[in-house]
């Protein structure tokens, strides 16, 4: 007697838009009102402010934003938990610190002084996280004290006040350097078609096996989406943006651009394609639940702490590399609270089980074009803040509301 197994017909584009539409109804919003916010952001800006949309300001938002999107990452993976980490900004200062010091004090070479100050990273969020697992102490008690500890480290690793200069040309290119515009087209085309081809081949193999599979419509739609968005953003950004081309020329995608990109492909893929995601995911949406399943919780809360230190040291980099310099205030001022900021405006969940790496790059999207419309207009540092933090407020209430929502639609 033969068994015949019924393949899953493909979802088509008109079941896929309805089902998109049944979710967000049902509370499951995602990245969505971050995507509506950039839009509505961008089109006020660049009607109050022209200048706005100009080459120049546009590659401005990516080298303004840069740090704290790195820092942001990392605090996605602890936010997955419900923990918090308000140590992440001066973690980075004191990473940079290190940095700087070793750089300029005793004459490293870049590379083992950027290793130095990300194996601080490490130490940092190895000796936090223990302190969380297995002391038992809040996270917000315990990063709260190094968030006060770290800057009177900073302070001692810098002696007292001094500005120390980052010459290091490696490290200065960082932030302040740009791809070539030939390079850059190439790697936007290599990124293009890993990207289609990952896509198309998940397609293939789900259809092939008779799962329930996307539209081909939609995949090639998303294919054509980022060509168009990431192909527009390399042609403005290789335009020439000198004031004074006879001087010097200044075009290409700001090298800090290509590496928060790996950065997001490789935390994505850590989140959504190895068992450690799944773990990640599991405890910060059912602690309880993960242990029974055998799941080390103790091991998973260590290492998201670790990793959001990590950042945070790779944060200090990029920014001592746009500063030039390491001084008191790196990693401190209102670099917390813009990068907690932008993980929960992008769409992680404060209650933890919910947030994608995506959502730092778009929140700190925001963050970005938020100060950077506001200093085109003068406002002052206290309409920025008030601004960042309203919206701030507004993402923390549409993720509440959104929850109670989904508990009320049986979708949590």
């Amino acid at each position: 007697m033969s068994v015949t197994i019924e393949k899953a017909a493909p979802l088509t584009v008109g079941s896929h838009v309805r089902d998109y539409l049944s979710r967000v109804r049902g509370g499951d919003i995602g990245s969505l009102p971050a995507v509506l916010g950039l839009i509505a952001l961008c089109v006020f800006f660049g009607i109050m402010r022209p200048a706005f949309f100009s080459a120049g300001n546009f590659a401005n938002l990516f080298t303004q934003g840069a740090a704290v999107t790195i820092i942001a990452m990392g605090l996605v993976f602890v936010l997955l938990l419900g923990e918090i980490d308000l140590s992440a900004g001066y973690a980075s200062g004191v990473c940079a610190s290190v940095l700087a010091v070793l750089l300029t004090f005793h004459g490293w070479p870049w590379y083992a002084a950027t290793l130095a100050a990300l194996v601080t990273g490490l130490v940092i969020g190895l000796a936090i996280g223990f302190m969380v697992a297995k002391v038992g102490i809040p996270s917000f008690v315990v990063t709260l004290a190094a968030f006060l500890s770290f800057q009177g480290i900073g302070l001692i690793l810098i002696r007292g006040g001094t500005n120390v200069p980052v010459r290091d040309e490696v490290l200065v290119a960082i932030s302040n350097k740009n791809v070539p515009p030939a390079l850059g087209w190439a790697l936007f085309l290599l990124g293009v078609l890993a990207f289609a081809a990952i896509q198309l081949w998940q397609w293939r193999n789900r259809h092939a096996r008779g799962l329930i599979s996307e539209a081909l419509a939609v995949v090639l739609f998303r294919i054509a989406a980022l060509v168009v968005v990431v192909g527009a953003a390399v042609y403005v950004l290789n335009l020439e943006r000198s004031r004074n081309v006879l001087i010097t020329s200044l075009k290409g995608v700001p090298i800090v651009v290509p590496i928060i990109v790996v950065l997001l492909v490789v935390w994505t893929f850590v989140l959504h394609r190895t068992a450690y995601g799944r773990h990640v995911y599991a405890v910060g949406g059912n602690r309880e639940a993960a242990r029974r399943a055998g799941i080390n919780i103790d091991r998973i809360r260590i290492s998201v702490f670790v990793i959001c230190s990590f950042m945070a040291a790779i944060g200090g980099v990029v920014a001592a590399s746009r500063a030039n310099s390491v001084d008191a205030n790196t990693g401190g001022s209102n670099v917390l609270l813009y990068a907690v900021g932008a993980a929960v405006i992008g769409g992680t969940s404060l209650f933890g089980g919910k947030g994608r790496i995506m959502d730092a790059v778009l929140g700190g999207a925001v963050v970005a074009v938020i100060d950077n419309g506001m200093g085109l207009m003068n406002a002052s540092a206290g309409a920025k803040f008030a601004w960042t933090g309203g919206v701030l407020l507004a993402a923390a209430s549409i993720d509440a509301l959104s929850r109670r929502r989904a508990a009320a639609t049986g979708n949590r």
